[in-house]
């Protein structure tokens, strides 16, 4: 009998999500003011939340958790704060100001948009535009609206809980996925992922 898993065992799956998180950093520090770490953690939501309405899946892949201040991709949160890797210390300089740390582009940095299907390119520039000039706080107001996946998530799981991409989901949208193809789409692309041993 055919074996999909074992025929195509030592294949290597390659997703970029990497390479989309640091460039979609880099592209945020430069396109928009006031760009500290919680803005930025706003804009990759935004950035991954929107994606997944309109297609089932997110760009970064990275997992969100609702804290008090909003949805936070907390392994990255984490990363910013304490160890920056070296991919993402050779686009953006990350300054402590006190308590707030501003993302700035190094000198002569440009993102790699060559990562980004045209779809994503035009978000991360939508995105970009609208909350050029708009400061974290403001930023807070907007994810945390009634039945959005950070409300929705802390009334149902609590605080520092896993946010579902499915939440995201407005079946009342037309741009959206109809939520059965998005969640299959989504349950599909971590099997997948999983089968071939990415994380």
């Amino acid at each position: 009998m055919f074996n999909l898993k074992k025929s195509l065992k030592g294949i290597m799956i390659i997703t970029h999500s990497r390479e989309k998180l640091i460039n979609a950093v880099l592209l945020f520090a430069k396109k928009t003011n006031f760009c500290g770490k919680t803005k930025l953690m706003k804009l990759l939501y935004f950035l991954d939340f929107i994606h997944f309405k309109q297609t089932g899946k997110s760009v970064t892949d990275l997992d969100y958790f609702a804290w008090e201040q909003g949805p936070v991709p907390k392994a990255f949160f984490e990363e910013i704060s304490k160890t920056p890797r070296k991919d993402l210390t050779s686009l953006v300089t990350i300054q402590n100001c006190g308590k707030f740390q501003k993302i700035l582009p190094k000198k002569g940095k440009k993102p790699d948009l060559d990562f980004f299907s045209p779809r994503e390119l035009k978000l991360l520039e939508e995105i970009s535009y609208i909350f050029k000039d708009v400061q974290a706080d403001d930023i807070t107001d907007i994810s945390h609206h009634p039945n959005e996946p950070w409300s929705r998530t802390k009334e149902t799981k609590g605080m520092l809980q896993l946010i579902d991409y499915n939440l995201a989901i407005d079946t009342k949208a037309a741009k959206n996925l109809p939520p059965h193809i998005a969640k299959q789409r989504h349950i599909e692309r971590r099997e997948m992922l999983a089968n071939f041993g990415v994380k």
